[in-house]
């Protein structure tokens, strides 16, 4: 690999580990309730706290003024405030060191040549997905200020399945430029791409989940709450609204798929036998283990976290496994680097 191969790959490889961290303090700031604390968007002056006690109590009746605060936490002071402030900060600050980490060495290595036509679009799209990404974000949290204290669980899961995205995008091309073993192997492709889409769609119900509240409806496992197929999967009217807004619906959907999810992994780890699919195995199991404790706890926030992040620990090894599963191309991404 050249020089400016491996300093490619190193620099996305730092951008995946902000954009995982930045998951995390995604599912910290709402199991926290905190996403709601700052009620206005500044992309380009909002990285500055409130300073003096003044500008707090300005931020804090903003708050008050939203229906989080009208409704929920009416009688919050400043040291109360603060405490759900700082962590929403924190999210929306790393979101912007990103960016930054994103666009000024891609700067760097573009006015230095180090950059192959190939490279350069892909790269481009990183960084403007990055931007609609925070866009959503805000749009998300946008949702939670008109009449309702709750963000839209629809914008929470479509935030959240961006950053997923552009995770796996991200490590996807780290992939590409490093030079690890590969054999054609279309059969694994085609199992490891659909557990990979499968595990969208079961995050995109826990996100669901999460917007709802649902993961406390039902905090007892094998069973929900002593049964099988619990009551009122159906209540909501049309019927067909059920698995989008009916949290004991979602609930007993996303166990399903998950358990479903697992017992696919592990098949494939089994019958292939190979290092990537026995990781990918074993974090499928060490996520299916979090998410019963995530439940059985009644969603305890560090098991929760901890939940979201096996999920893109999960993912990373499937990725893997479907990247070892391809032929190295005629001409590899790293050898089109410009050294």
């Amino acid at each position: 690999m050249q020089p400016a191969s491996v300093s490619v790959r190193n620099w996305l490889a730092v951008v995946a580990a902000m954009i995982f961290l930045m998951i995390v303090l995604g599912a910290l700031t709402r199991l926290t309730e905190s996403g709601l604390s700052m009620v206005e968007w500044k992309p380009v002056t909002g990285w500055l706290p409130p300073i003096g006690e003044q500008a707090w109590q300005a931020e804090l009746q903003k708050y008050l003024s939203s229906p989080q605060g009208r409704l929920v936490n009416r009688g919050f002071d400043v040291a109360e405030f603060r405490q759900i402030f700082w962590l929403e900060y924190l999210h929306r600050l790393w979101g912007r060191l990103i960016g930054v980490a994103v666009a000024v060495p891609l700067l760097w290595f573009w006015l230095r040549g180090q950059l192959s036509p190939w490279l350069k679009p892909r790269l481009i799209a990183l960084l403007v997905l990055g931007g609609l990404q925070g866009a959503l974000g805000w749009a998300m949290v946008a949702s939670g200020l008109v009449d309702r204290p709750s963000v839209s669980q629809y914008r929470l899961a479509a935030h959240l399945l961006l950053a997923v995205v552009l995770y796996a995008y991200t490590v996807w091309l780290v992939l590409e430029l490093g030079s690890g073993p590969r054999r054609d192997d279309p059969k694994i492709r085609r199992e490891a791409t659909g557990m990979i889409v499968f595990l969208l769609i079961v995050l995109t119900f826990g996100a669901l989940m999460a917007g709802l509240r649902a993961g406390t409806a039902h905090n007892t496992f094998p069973t929900m709450s002593g049964y099988w197929i619990p009551p009122g999967l159906f209540d909501l009217s049309p019927w067909w609204i059920n698995p989008f807004e009916n949290g004991t619906t979602i609930q007993f959907i996303h166990r399903w798929l998950a358990k479903l999810l697992v017992l696919g992994v592990v098949v494939l780890a089994l019958r292939t036998r190979r290092p990537e699919t026995f990781a990918a195995g074993a974090m499928a199991l060490v996520q299916l283990g979090l998410g019963i404790a995530t439940i059985l706890s009644g969603v305890d926030i560090a098991l929760a976290s901890a939940h979201q992040a096996g999920a893109v620990l999960l993912l990373t090894t499937l990725l893997v496994v479907r990247h070892r599963a391809t032929a190295s191309p005629v001409h590899p991404l790293s050898a089109i680097i410009r050294g």
